[in-house]
């Protein structure tokens, strides 16, 4: 009798295991539920590992703003305060300093061997190219944003700051 209730026991629970939905369904269900009685979506929860780590780690990140955009923007409205200016000016610079080192590392690691000499010559050749022509991507940027800086300095210049703001 022991033997016989303990197989049905397992019977009956391994049914039930197989049966169950798993956690993750019944909170899915229930946020399903949630939504269809307020109407409207959960909102979107952002975590770390949605942002990077640092904003200038990716060397093929979205293109900079149309420099000219958000100085037209600035001069036909409002007139910004000078700390205003200053802070983004100085923010502006900063980005151009890292993107200034990141090139300066990217081009300093380029270095081509006689593609004969060596056994994989050809194939670390042709890395180093993609690594020239990424420098090249990166040079572009920074000139984009070195542009960018200029028309910020103007903008502020034409406010009517002086160079306290706009210079270092």
């Amino acid at each position: 009798m022991g033997a016989t209730f303990r197989v049905l026991s397992m019977i009956v629970l391994l049914a039930a295991v197989s049966w169950a939905q798993s956690l993750g369904d019944v909170a899915r269900q229930q946020k399903q539920k949630q939504q269809a009685k307020t109407g409207k979506p959960a909102p979107k929860v952002i975590t770390d590992d949605d942002l990077p780590s640092h904003p200038n780690d990716s060397v093929d990140s979205k293109p900079a703003k149309d420099s000219h955009e958000e100085v037209t923007s600035t001069t036909s409205g409002d007139k910004k305060p000078a700390a205003q200016w200053k802070a983004e000016i100085q923010a502006q610079k900063d980005n151009i300093a890292s993107m200034q080192a990141q090139l300066d590392r990217v081009k300093a690691s380029i270095y081509f061997v006689e593609a004969n000499r060596y056994v994989n010559g050809v194939e670390y050749n042709q890395q180093q190219i993609r690594k020239q022509q990424q420098a090249e991507r990166m040079q572009k940027q920074l000139d984009e944003q070195k542009s960018r800086l200029e028309s910020m300095q103007e903008a502020a210049r034409r406010q009517g700051y002086g160079s306290a703001v706009y210079d270092p």
